[in-house]
């Protein structure tokens, strides 16, 4: 299976080397809006313009999509979904839905299988949300994440003029995680939950007031959390923020019995030295999946509920059900 990379930031080199991984498939090509000439591949990949991508449309099965989730993918998964298979890891809950749409529109026109708001939360997160209501109906889940880096978050943040450089760690509130487990059931709000830590580099003579304005008000990001907001040097952020470490947890309280007298605690957690690096071997394993899905003649956009797992893997049926099952 021939994959494509479009985009060559921390996701993108992250899919470079998880595609070696996989014996199964060829990374046929990087394609990025920065000068080809100017950027070098971690394995040696070919780099093309991003504005000749649709001269591969035979050459690619699959093109995974590596860009930002709040300005880039809104735009280039429905472009590039009329001419190639394609995934994306859209991060932005609230407008999935409206992506959702534009995406299959796109896909189901041109015969082509689309992918998105695949990878860890929304994800792999959210197909433990589904097993876990289906599993126990009666029920409440929580979702925790952190302490890590955001990568979406992040990349907000830089979007900001007068930003040079931006980290920002989600972190779970501790006494709410441990009411959680204890199977408490507590009803929590969004700012009871997490907070936000931003470490900002500012540009010289940027308003930082202005630039800490526009994080805290930032909706679907940072209205709704207590967000703190640093303002450090470059040195200090290549010093102590160059790591990308992420994780968390969904957990589903549930009851069982005939008085509803039996507690039930589930939980699916990640700890991820890489987020970046993690969230690729998401979609690489996805890239299969869509392939062997478009060969069936699965076409419109697609979610990770839609996905038989054994699409997932590299496996034969039989292997599958010998070591796994």
């Amino acid at each position: 299976m021939k994959i494509g990379i479009y985009g060559y930031g921390n996701l993108g080199r992250g899919v470079e080397l998880a595609i070696r991984q996989n014996p199964d498939m060829e990374l046929a090509g990087v394609f990025t809006r920065r000068d080809p000439a100017t950027v070098k591949t971690l394995t040696g990949a070919p780099v093309y313009a991003a504005e000749t991508a649709v001269d591969f449309e035979t050459e690619i099965d699959v093109m995974i999509i590596c860009g930002g989730s709040a300005s880039d993918l809104p735009v280039m998964t429905p472009m590039l979904a009329r001419n190639f298979n394609v995934i994306d890891s859209f991060d932005t809950h609230a407008r999935i839905p409206e992506h959702f749409t534009n995406v299959d529109r796109a896909a189901f026109q041109t015969g082509h299988t689309a992918l998105i708001s695949a990878g860890w939360d929304p994800g792999l997160f959210s197909l433990a949300r589904l097993l876990m209501n289906a599993v126990l109906p009666d029920g409440k889940d929580y979702t925790f994440w952190g302490r890590g880096v955001s990568q979406g978050h992040s990349d907000a943040i830089r979007r900001i003029p007068g930003v040079k450089d931006a980290r920002q760690y989600t972190v779970p509130v501790e006494d709410a995680l441990n009411r959680v487990r204890s199977g408490e059931n507590p009803e929590l709000t969004t700012r009871q939950k997490h907070t936000r830590e931003c470490y900002v580099v500012a540009e010289d003579g940027a308003d930082k007031a202005l630039i800490e304005k526009q994080i805290k008000e930032m909706p679907n990001y940072f209205a709704d959390y207590d967000t703190t907001v640093t303002f450090i040097t470059e040195d200090e952020m290549k010093r102590d923020h160059m790591e990308l470490p992420h994780g968390g947890q969904v957990i589903r309280c549930g009851n069982t019995g005939k008085d509803n007298g039996h507690r039930h605690v589930m939980e699916f957690s990640l700890k991820l030295d890489s987020n970046p690096e993690f969230t690729a071997s998401v979609l690489v394993a996805c890239a299969r999946a869509i392939g062997r899905m478009h060969a069936r003649n699965i076409f419109g956009c697609k979610t990770l509920f839609d996905i038989a797992p054994a699409d997932l893997a590299a496996m034969e049926p039989e292997e599958m059900r010998k070591k796994l099952l």
